[in-house]
């Protein structure tokens, strides 16, 4: 007999309102990633240009595809993969569709592994700050701090620890307790940081360029790759098809928009991306260092610049604190799904979940952890260690694939009676607009983004 929407979810903890959601679901879709990879990818790929295109897939796919999330997660009121199965079985569907759920959980549980030890660098990183390490550190030094850390497995595994035990902490107390009282203050505290760093940016000789960079649009140098890049971000830099938005929609009251919650969250992930490139641009610039892509930017060539500019000391710490709560925020997202789907499948009730959850995640980011050291030359499949291996299975395969699953499920299996309900668009034309994407926009954008991630440059190569 199919469970039926009224007898779901009763007693479920929800967010005091709105706000808390947004702060929660901003925290997740802003990570490490973000603070580094929007702005450089948009200053190497025509800037200005970038920006419009990757705005442009953010209404056409990314929002339309966040409110699908959202609204299976409001809808089932359960855990992700009992929401898909609920939803499709009140729809007439079959209820293998909690695969999709499951998916999407399996790939925050491999993504949070090694997120754990990247998290932990940036604590290391905190301290090296607060040490006042980098003072006058040229670039070998950076680099062999930063080389230093990776080769110290006993380092690396405190660190690691220490990370997982603040994420594990905070979720195991729930939305209202732990998940919604953290992030209420973490979130303000990281857009002080983000402004602060902004205003002393403000205060240099390369703003200028930097803003030229960032945002004076030159089509000539926007490529096809380029093209494709700004479809990736825009999907991936949302915390879509790992089931986050999906648990945390679990928890939204009804009297909150999905709509406008989605879309809140998508200028403020996109606004923080962009401060984060103006602060980190500038102050390369000012010092005569090139913005290189990946981590080497956050973890080598900026501790350079804290040494050798007035006020390092305050400026260096208040930049690797704002990487730390970054990944703070995004771990706790990852970890809710993943303990959810515990307490459907076991009888442990929130706090035991949490400990098995945290405690797998943690035990498989180990050996991520020792992939840099002791596991180094230990590559199980497509020449990966397990670091690098954990992170294209999760990045390139299962989001896309899960991404894909979402959109068919919300255009074509969940009746309109649910969208309508859920949604509550002001016009039949946003309702609409939303279905069209979901149905075709959606599953076509992220097609191309599986095959690009999956195999780097064979889409591009058509054109």
């Amino acid at each position: 007999m199919a469970m039926t929407h009224g007898s779901v979810g009763a007693g479920r903890e929800n967010w005091s309102g709105r706000l808390a959601f947004v702060f929660a679901a901003t925290g997740s879709a802003v990570g490490l990633g973000n603070i580094w990879k929007f702005p450089y990818i948009a200053g190497d790929n025509g800037g200005g240009a970038f920006v419009l295109v990757y705005m442009g897939c953010i209404f056409l796919f990314g929002i339309p595809l966040m409110m699908s999330e959202l609204l299976v997660g409001r809808r089932g009121a359960g855990g992700p993969s009992e929401c898909f199965e609920r939803l499709a079985v009140d729809s007439g569907a079959s209820p293998h569709w909690h695969i999709a759920g499951d998916l999407g959980v399996i790939a925050s549980f491999l993504i949070l592994s090694f997120y754990s030890v990247v998290g932990g660098w940036s604590i290391s990183y905190v301290i090296d700050a607060l040490q006042n390490n980098f003072s006058g550190a040229s670039s070998e030094q950076t680099e062999a701090i930063f080389n230093h850390l990776l080769a110290d497995p006993a380092r690396l595994l405190l660190w690691h620890s220490v990370f997982m035990l603040m994420v594990a902490g905070v979720v195991a107390r729930g939305i209202s307790h732990g998940i919604e009282r953290v992030l209420s203050i973490i979130m303000p505290v990281m857009f002080l940081l983000l402004l602060g760093l902004v205003a002393y940016a403000f205060t240099l000789p390369a703003f200028g360029k930097t803003l030229a960079f960032l945002f004076q649009p030159d089509f000539s140098s926007l490529s096809s790759k380029g093209v494709l890049l700004a479809l990736g971000q825009a999907f991936f830099s949302l915390s879509l098809g790992m089931s986050v938005m999906i648990a945390y929609g679990s928890h939204l009251p009804k009297n909150v928009s999905i709509g406008s919650a989605a879309l809140t969250v998508s200028l403020l992930d996109t606004l923080c991306a962009t401060l984060a490139g103006l602060a980190i641009f500038t102050i390369a610039f000012s010092n005569g260092l090139s913005p290189g892509a990946g981590p080497g930017l956050v973890f080598q060539t900026m501790p350079i610049a804290f040494g050798a500019i007035d006020g390092g000391y305050i400026i260096g710490l208040a930049f690797f604190l704002l990487l730390l709560f970054a990944a703070w925020s995004s771990a706790i997202s990852l970890l809710e799904p993943i303990i959810e789907r515990v307490e459907t499948l076991t009888s442990f009730n929130r706090r035991g979940a949490a400990i098995i959850s945290a405690g797998g995640a943690w035990l498989l980011g180990v050996l991520c952890a020792l992939s840099f050291n002791v596991l180094a030359d230990f590559k199980p499949l497509f020449d990966k260690n397990i670091f690098d291996l954990a992170d294209f299975t999760a990045s390139n395969v299962l989001l896309p694939v899960t991404g894909i699953l979402v959109a068919a499920f919300g255009g074509w299996v969940l009746t309109d009676r649910a969208t309508h309900d859920e949604l509550a668009l002001k016009t039949p034309v946003l309702q609409t607009l939303w279905r069209f994407s979901v149905r075709f926009i959606c599953p076509l954008m992220v097609t191309v983004v599986l095959i690009e991630s999956a195999a780097p440059g064979t889409i591009s190569a058509i054109f």
